[in-house]
């Protein structure tokens, strides 16, 4: 392991201890996909795959920041079966000092960090993010969120991230929606493209016609991924959507 992914999984860690407490609030859930508009750098030619994908996703609020994984467990005929995570504590300086770091949009500022690793026939990497975040006061959002990170990454040279995330809930009538997202953007380098990847689910809360606490949602992802992998891939592609909040 290079000496600066050393230093960035030492800082992963660091901000993972400091920031955790007994959760302020906690959410798990998970979700099942299926689509057939799927690319990859390892199928023959340019074929779209079938794909589906079981994710399970872990998110936290705690008193010195905040906490977010996820593991997706894919297969299509390309990589055959893979396993993909994230594990992304961020501290936030805030709470940590004391003061209110609020201006304008920004609600607080963070120290961001996040484990990237991947398990597959074809590809088996560790990446380590580190950086900075911002939480966003953004109209009509539960959430809003950008972070900007240097990456020390295992198979490719080392780039530059952004990553975005929200969510907007709302309503039709009586019906419960909810539209989030992330999007990450990171720089081009000696041996990879820039790349781009815009993955969006809008959801309807069918559970609340079960109970009003189950939160049971159907619906859609959209994902735009153009230069996959940093490859000349583009990806555009709409799955089918179960998630199950526990």
């Amino acid at each position: 392991m290079k000496l600066k992914q050393i230093a960035a999984l030492c800082a992963l860690a660091s901000t993972a201890a400091v920031a955790q407490a007994a959760p302020v609030w906690q959410d798990f859930s998970l979700t099942a996909l299926y689509g057939e508009n799927y690319k990859s750098p390892y199928a023959a030619g340019d074929e779209k795959l079938d794909q589906s994908t079981i994710t399970a996703e872990y998110a936290a609020g705690l008193k010195y920041g905040d906490f977010f994984a996820f593991a997706d467990r894919s297969n299509n005929d390309g990589d055959g079966n893979a396993t993909y995570f994230e594990v992304s504590p961020r501290l936030s300086l805030g709470a940590v000092t004391g003061k209110k770091l609020e201006v304008g949009p920004i609600k607080d500022v963070l120290i961001a960090t996040t484990w990237e690793g991947n398990s597959s026939d074809d590809s088996n990497f560790n990446n380590y993010l580190y950086g900075i975040g911002f939480s966003l006061d953004v109209p009509y959002t539960s959430y809003a969120n950008i972070n900007f990170y240097k990456a020390e990454n295992d198979v490719q040279d080392d780039d530059y991230q952004m990553t975005i995330t929200y969510a907007i809930p709302f309503k039709i009538g009586s019906e419960e929606f909810l539209a989030d997202a992330f999007l990450d953007w990171s720089t081009a380098e000696k041996d990879h493209k820039s790349e781009l990847n815009w993955t969006s689910q809008y959801k309807w809360n069918v559970g609340k016609h079960i109970s009003p606490a189950t939160k049971l949602y159907v619906g859609i992802e959209h994902s735009v991924w153009n230069n996959k992998y940093g490859t000349d891939i583009d990806q555009h592609d709409v799955s089918a959507l179960v998630k199950y909040h526990f």
